[in-house]
């Protein structure tokens, strides 16, 4: 094996350029090896150095590490925040065009870092079936896709994890709810009417409030309900959702019906004998 000077081995990819008597590298013709003064022995040193290929190589290594974390963040954080499966299905690359409100959830995602910073979440109202969840799973999913930690959950789900737990665990519980840069609460107003269930919901939806991060709650509730509490309990729930979150109105086509009668021409065309 050619050695240069000082005796240092040279690898297949490298050869000495005779004009300065360093090794370089066969690929790039960059140098991989300097000259150093070296002013206590009056002489000069030839250490290894990189040479720009090698550069090359080791940032697409880190880069590649990086991407291969940030994929494992997003999964686990995918597998987090959206505990129910269906919920990573809904994307805007599953969105069928045929709901124009889809363009002011791809506008909350684009105006994100505005929204986190000045604390400003969603009232998604409006029928049953007309997209209010597939809406609000479509900003958590991109936001997801960016890093972002966003829980979408239910009361129910909520007030069930709840139930049985000392007042202690409760608080941590509902304060962790506050970790997340986003939190969806998905079908306000399903849940039990009961003293405990509406103290609970306002535990949390107050903690949120206190948090000064961004809140999203899909419901079935008209606004007019919502701006009509019929009680105080209730009233102190949605007058802090009213504050902290625009609302949107859902309206027009039950796409879930028409899923559900596309299901039964489907089903109809494998059972029905040919």
């Amino acid at each position: 094996m050619e050695k240069a000077a000082g005796d240092t081995e040279l690898s297949e990819d490298e050869y000495i350029d005779h004009s300065d008597g360093l090794i370089h590298c066969k690929k790039c013709g960059g140098r991989r090896q300097t000259i150093l003064p070296d002013p206590l022995r009056h002489s000069y040193l030839m250490p290894r150095c990189v040479c720009p290929c090698q550069q090359e190589a080791e940032r697409q290594r880190k880069a590649a590490g990086e991407r291969r974390a940030l994929m494992e963040s997003i999964r686990r954080r995918r597998a987090q925040g959206l505990q129910d499966r269906y919920l990573h299905e809904f994307t805007f690359a599953n969105d069928n065009g045929q709901n124009p409100l889809m363009e002011k959830a791809r506008a909350y995602v684009g105006n994100w870092k505005e929204a986190y910073r000045e604390n400003t979440g969603l009232l998604l109202f409006g029928d049953v079936g007309t997209g209010k969840s597939f809406f609000a799973g479509c900003i958590a999913n991109a936001l997801i896709d960016r890093d972002i930690p966003v829980l979408m959950t239910n009361i129910p789900s909520i007030l069930n994890r709840l139930t049985g737990m000392f007042a202690e665990d409760r608080a941590a519980f509902i304060s962790a709810l506050d970790d997340y840069s986003l939190l969806i609460l998905d079908g306000l107003g399903v849940e039990r009417n009961t003293e405990y269930a509406l103290e609970q919901m306002f535990l949390v939806i107050d903690s949120r409030y206190r948090s000064r991060k961004p809140l999203i709650v899909t419901t079935n509730l008209k606004l007019e309900e919502i701006k009509n509490p019929p009680d105080l309990a209730h009233a102190r729930i949605y007058d802090r959702i009213m504050e902290r979150c625009a609302p949107v109105l859902f309206s027009g086509r039950n796409f879930r019906e028409e899923k559900a009668a596309a299901t039964k021409e489907a089903a109809r065309g494998i059972v029905s004998p040919k």
